[in-house]
């Protein structure tokens, strides 16, 4: 293999190598058996990213595959599926997030993740200032929506809300009020921690904030 080749391979095996137990071996024959590691499983592919298209192969020298020593890197971003992509861009713009990206995607692979088949959606990505957090909103155009939980209660199953932590709950809610948003329920503080309120906002949506005190 190329030296190129064989340093992306060997950024990847690393990469994957407290899920292998210690050793690695790289290979393009995917029926190979190094030592005991495969026990009966096959190995793991990947795409090469210097020939798109070519399979390489990894698999450990000391012992099974054992995905539970697998490192967890960070939460990337929450998904909300909305009605109105720019409505609700410049809810969460009001609210202190910055736009860090749109995209439309579509085509077989994107319905292979989602198990949906063939799709097209339009997405916006959604950042908050310490960048160290995402909203990813979604508006699908094909396949088109089939269920509607913006209105279900707070102790539906399957409910998902995402809290903002904001300077000052009041000055944002009369901001957030001219875009519509409105309260769920109180204001209400807790001990001398937070003071803390549900609001609906575009189309029904759901949010929550939190204003830390002392």
């Amino acid at each position: 293999m190329a030296s190129a080749k064989v340093k992306a391979i060997e950024r990847k095996a690393a990469d994957m190598r407290p899920a292998l137990c210690g050793a690695i071996a790289i290979t393009q024959n995917p029926s190979v058996q190094t030592g005991d590691a495969l026990q009966g499983s096959p190995p793991e592919p990947w795409i090469n990213p210097c020939s798109p298209g070519e399979q390489f192969y990894v698999c450990g020298l000391h012992g099974p595959l054992e995905i539970g020593h697998m490192a967890l890197k960070r939460m990337d971003n929450v998904g909300i599926v909305v009605d109105d992509l720019e409505e609700t861009i410049d809810f969460f713009r009001e609210l202190g997030l910055e736009l860090e990206g749109r995209a439309t995607i579509e085509g077989e692979w994107a319905g292979r993740v989602t198990g949906l088949g063939d799709q097209r959606v339009e997405i916006a990505m959604m950042r908050t200032p310490d960048g160290h957090s995402r909203l990813e909103l979604s508006r699908f155009l094909t396949p088109p929506v089939v269920e509607d939980h913006r209105n279900a209660p707070v102790n539906a199953l399957g409910y998902l809300r995402a809290i903002f932590t904001v300077d000052d709950i009041d000055y944002t809610l009369e901001r957030l009020r001219k875009r519509g948003a409105q309260l769920a329920g109180e204001v209400v503080r807790y001990k001398d921690v937070y003071r803390l309120c549900y609001i609906r906002g575009p189309g029904g949506l759901l949010i929550g904030l939190a204003q830390e005190l002392g």
